[in-house]
């Protein structure tokens, strides 16, 4: 007994020492322009992987899906690595390979045994300036891309939030999903993927970041053994500027009541990545909370509206989000109801929000900002979360930014501050909405648009 008590003790931290003890990250700019950031651990594996700032906000009507088909290409080959011979290489070291793409960035990433650090960015190095774009290999991933697209349309939540960018983004490159259209995936050439790789794969826009076991001195040299030839500007000389995009308070319906169950989302323009006033959306969405059936708890969690769901079974699940981009974001709620609980499950959604900005109390700030805590430690579990934090941070605001500093913008967060930040972003905005399925009850526009604010005498 006593044995374990000293075990325990021995291994336990506060949450004041874990801020204070996480390693440095440590950032080093090449010659032509790619960041390198690091952050060292003692961890036996490692994960490194390369950000660029590329997606479908870069595309046009007519090449949107370049990005998601060239993040398919990209690991069909390479012209060192034919065929599947990449994968393979990467299979023999017993790593795994995934990647992603999306509407302000596009990643690739490799966790391995912390030993492998160069060959692995060797790898990476290889499958972003040499991807062999074979024309057997399109046309295999042409069919596999469009059988995704299939796939995602049955997926009425991914389906819900496309259409808010639609509605939300109208007429602007945020309006495109990642994915592209069928149109455009059976269109779409060799010549239009190499084009979208020599003009957005450059130094300038990707960041080289690694988290485990390996050393930062290390990292920058295969750094400059591999990526010092990836060029700075496109064949062009310059590369494409960001489009700015507009907001629209308007409504995207499609309803079909042979489905089930109704998708439901609601939004206002929220701020772009860098803005403060982020830190307390975020808390303003901890004291929403979420819920789903799965949920233990019933009527007595903390969050009000779950608690409403609960007691008068207005709703299957819903979800808060602070989606944010460069410039702009949607700030909103999400959720799955029944045909005939939808009236009721918007009016106490949009109450809350009218809470949030009127009446917002002390306690339930100090509950929002532990939960925010609490998520925010979760990104130190496992060297691939660091390693996406690492990235995204540096294409988002130019710098990892601590989780110390994080924790006191989290203190300083107040009731005044959420109610003030709440008014800014919601009372009395024109929402963007987007409806799927039964939505017979879903309430006229304008009658969502008069609960966006109240009549008080």
């Amino acid at each position: 007994a006593a044995l374990l008590t000293l075990t325990r003790k021995r291994g336990a931290a506060t949450y004041a020492q874990t801020l204070q003890n996480i390693p440095e990250t440590q950032v080093t700019t090449l010659e032509n322009g790619l960041r390198v950031a690091s952050e060292e651990s003692n961890q036996p594996t490692c994960t490194v992987g390369l950000w660029i700032e590329a997606g479908s906000r870069y595309e046009d009507a007519k090449t949107n899906g370049a990005g998601f088909f060239v993040e398919h290409m990209a690991f069909k080959g390479t012209k060192k690595r034919p065929g599947s011979a990449f994968e393979k290489e990467v299979e023999s070291l017993g790593a795994h390979l995934n990647g992603y793409t999306s509407r302000e960035q596009t990643a690739f990433y490799i966790k391995a045994l912390s030993k492998d650090m160069p060959k692995v960015v060797e790898l990476l190095s290889d499958l972003v300036q040499n991807c062999a774009l074979e024309d057997s290999q399109i046309e295999k991933e042409r069919g596999v891309i469009l059988q995704e697209l299939k796939e995602t349309d049955s997926s009425l939540a991914d389906v819900t939030f496309d259409y808010l960018h639609a509605t939300a983004y109208q007429g602007t490159a945020l309006a495109h999903t990642v994915e592209g259209t069928t149109e455009n995936i059976k269109r779409l050439t060799r010549a239009d993927l190499a084009s979208y790789i020599d003009t957005h794969f450059k130094a300038p826009r990707m960041v080289l970041a690694a988290a485990g076991g390996i050393s930062h001195r290390e990292l920058v040299d295969a750094a400059k053994q591999h990526f010092s030839g990836v060029p700075a500007t496109s064949k062009e000389g310059s590369v494409p500027a960001l489009a700015p995009c507009r907001f629209t308070g308007s409504e995207i319906r499609a309803r079909d009541d042979a489905l089930p169950l109704a998708h439901i989302a609601l939004a206002v323009e929220g701020p772009g990545w860098a803005d403060p006033d982020n830190v307390v959306l975020n808390v303003a969405n901890a004291i929403i909370g979420r819920y789903d059936r799965t949920f233990g708890g019933g009527k007595n969690q903390s969050s009000r509206l779950a608690a409403l769901a609960v007691e008068h079974n207005l709703c299957h699940s819903f979800e808060p989000f602070n989606t944010s981009y460069s410039d702009t974001g949607l700030f909103g709620f999400h959720f799955v109801s029944d045909p005939l609980s939808v009236d009721d499950m918007m009016f106490c959604a949009q109450g809350e929000w009218m809470r949030l900005c009127t009446s917002t109390t002390e306690s339930e700030v100090t509950r929002a900002k532990n939960y925010l805590r609490n998520a925010m430690v979760a990104q130190l579990d496992g060297t691939t979360r660091v390693c996406e934090n690492i990235g995204s941070h540096l294409l988002h605001y130019g710098r990892r930014i601590p989780l110390e500093e994080w924790d006191a913008r989290i203190s300083a967060v107040d009731a005044r501050m959420v109610r003030d930040v709440c008014s800014k972003y919601i009372y009395d905005k024109c929402p963007a909405i987007a409806a799927v399925g039964p939505i017979e009850q879903l309430l006229d526009y304008n009658r969502i648009r008069s609960a966006m604010y109240w009549i008080r005498l």
